[in-house]
């Protein structure tokens, strides 16, 4: 009987059951000498439709060892990859690269990207800028709705109270017991300590300084005046007040309400800059300008000196798209309904460093919160 010589010479014929991720199965017969690739192609012509017009095809797909879990090599034969009679084989797709982005993706991604920088110097200080014109502006709204209310003089005598506790909770107990200490007497502590931000060596600097000082003992503006506005309001009853009268109460609550809220220059900073050779009033004009930072006033004092200390007094275009969005927000509208919030503004009006206190505060936090995002969504349009 004749025999081909490749059958001869043929090597171990294996049988090896191949899966897909689709589910077909079958078996393969192939020679140890098989390459991996030969094998590979042998199955996709089994399980494609149509033949492997794509040269693609091949390379897109890659067998796998199920047991060991291994991806045989292209260039291998398959007793290199130690198969086995019976082993069992995976078929499957590698997964496509990524298709490039296009233009437009790429200008969105970017966008994104702008979108989500940190505020540079410029925005920072336009926000600033704005916010104060804003915070003007939203307290003449707050002042006219709550003026509506009924209880109006009730609730602005409950804030001017609550104003007076605020101020008393702002002394630092250590800080005050360490001047103390010192042998200061405390109601000069206090005074010095309010002045100086809480800082004990200024405040202690100042009540050297300041010693033989005949009105050192005299109080801040707006201290004296807590006892009466609380008397007061134990005293006063509403449905007793006339309309006018009320008004007149209203307005003397919002002076004292201002009052307490004056702005107060920082001491070291003022004295450096009248060392420079500029006067009082220029001085307070360029610290108030730029909330107390000494640098920056003197920067003020020295360049063209906008904004000027008046242009700090106006608001917002109560017409603008920004002022309006405020307004409709719900959370704005129920704040500016509340007393907390008009001596929030009043008071970052003028001390823009005690910001973060009300931004931390429950019921002023959202409201600025609020402000904030609203100003940063229409600066983005």
């Amino acid at each position: 009987m004749f025999v081909q010589e490749e059958k001869i010479f043929a090597g171990k014929v294996l049988r090896l059951h191949i899966c897909t991720m689709e589910g077909a199965e079958w078996l393969e017969e192939v020679t140890e000498e098989t390459s991996v690739e030969s094998l590979k192609e042998r199955c996709l012509k089994h399980c494609a439709q149509g033949g492997l017009e794509d040269p693609k095809t091949i390379t897109h797909h890659k067998l796998i060892h199920a047991t060991s879990e291994r991806v045989l090599s292209d260039t291998k034969t398959v007793i290199e990859e130690n198969l086995q009679d019976k082993d069992v084989l995976l078929l499957i797709k590698k997964r496509a690269p990524a298709a490039p982005p296009k233009m437009a993706d790429v200008s969105a991604e970017e966008k994104k990207k702008q979108e989500q920088k940190a505020p540079d110097k410029e925005a920072i200080m336009k926000f600033q800028t704005e916010l104060r014109k804003i915070l003007v502006s939203l307290i003449e709204v707050a002042q006219k709705l709550l003026a509506l209310n009924p209880d109006a003089v009730e609730l602005f005598k409950k804030a001017n109270a609550m104003l007076d506790e605020d101020e008393e909770d702002r002394v630092d107990e250590a800080a005050l017991r360490q001047l103390t200490e010192m042998g200061f007497p405390e109601s000069r502590a206090v005074k010095a300590l309010r002045l100086n931000h809480m800082s004990v060596t200024q405040a202690m600097e100042w009540l050297i300084e300041h010693a033989e000082d005949p009105t050192i003992d005299a109080p801040l503006p707006g201290d004296g005046a807590a006892g009466g506005s609380r008397a007061v309001a134990r005293d006063a009853k509403p449905e007793t007040v006339n309309e006018i009268a009320k008004q007149d109460e209203l307005t003397d609550i919002f002076k004292k309400i201002r009052r307490k809220r004056e702005f107060r220059p920082e001491p070291r900073a003022m004295i450096a800059l009248m060392e420079m050779g500029f006067d009082e009033k220029e001085v307070i004009d360029a610290l108030r300008v730029n909330n107390n930072q000494q640098d920056a006033a003197c920067e003020w004092l020295l360049g063209d000196r906008k904004p000027s200390p008046e242009e700090l007094d106006k608001g917002i275009d109560t017409e603008s798209p920004l002022f309006q969005a405020i307004l409709d927000n719900p959370v704005v509208q129920l704040g500016l309904i509340n007393p907390k919030t008009l001596l929030a503004f009043e008071d970052m009006l003028e001390n823009p460093l005690n910001s973060t206190q009300w931004m931390n505060d429950p019921e002023t936090g959202p409201v600025m919160l609020q402000i904030s995002r609203i100003f940063q969504t229409l600066n983005r349009t």
